[in-house]
């Protein structure tokens, strides 16, 4: 009986699924773990039990991998964002607040992937998939400037500048607490309070149009 070379064997695993879908999970499992200096084709290609050559004929090289992980990245961000002004009623206010929570609950859950959407000189500007999902974000953000003035009429500069506005502060608030930062604010504060209430009351003190 012959014996299976390591490469045949190591390629089973996803002989009938989607070997493409499998080299992502596993690259985002490296990433989570690891960061983003220990995430190569090789070691996607390690995580998912098969060749070193599987992810290059995917993917073409890392940046095309990166540049994957980030699309999907930003798919999931934008319905997270979508999906938690939904579920928030009609009150402006509690529109804008839960799309702040999930804005820094998509970073907190998913660092390294977060990270990685916004590493912009590890990936691929040009490819279409990663324009879109970007797109698909900032209409989510500026979806939610307009929750806030559904009436108001403001020009496309006036609502560029309030969406910024807003995604520099909860950008901003995320990074710090995937830092460390808030630590020792929120251990000064008195009560119970947490990062979470910290965002709330800055979320509720922020005017993003005039009232």
């Amino acid at each position: 009986m012959s014996h299976e070379t390591a490469d045949a064997a190591a390629r089973r695993p996803y002989h009938h699924g989607d070997l493409k879908a499998a080299l992502l999970a596993e690259a985002e499992i490296v990433l989570e773990k690891e960061g983003i200096q220990a995430l190569t084709l090789r070691a996607a290609a390690r995580a998912a039990g098969v060749s070193h050559a599987a992810p290059k004929n995917h993917f073409g090289d890392l940046t095309g991998l990166l540049s994957e992980l980030a699309t999907l990245g930003f798919t999931r961000f934008s319905a997270a964002l979508g999906t938690a002004m939904a579920e928030a009623g009609d009150d402006p206010r509690q529109r804008i607040k839960v799309m702040g929570r999930s804005y820094v609950g998509f970073a907190t859950v998913h660092p390294g992937l977060f990270a990685l959407m916004f590493r912009s000189e590890v990936l691929d500007p040009d490819r279409p998939a990663l324009r879109d999902s970007i797109l698909a974000a900032r209409q989510a953000l500026i979806a939610a400037v307009q929750a806030r003035a559904p009436d108001i009429s403001i020009s496309p500069l006036q609502m560029a500048a309030q969406a910024t506005a807003l995604w520099s502060l909860v950008h901003g608030f995320a990074m710090l607490r995937l830092e460390g930062r808030l630590d020792g604010m929120i251990r000064s504060l008195p009560g119970d309070e947490t990062a979470d209430s910290l965002l709330d009351a800055m979320l509720s003190a922020i005017r993003v149009v005039d009232d």
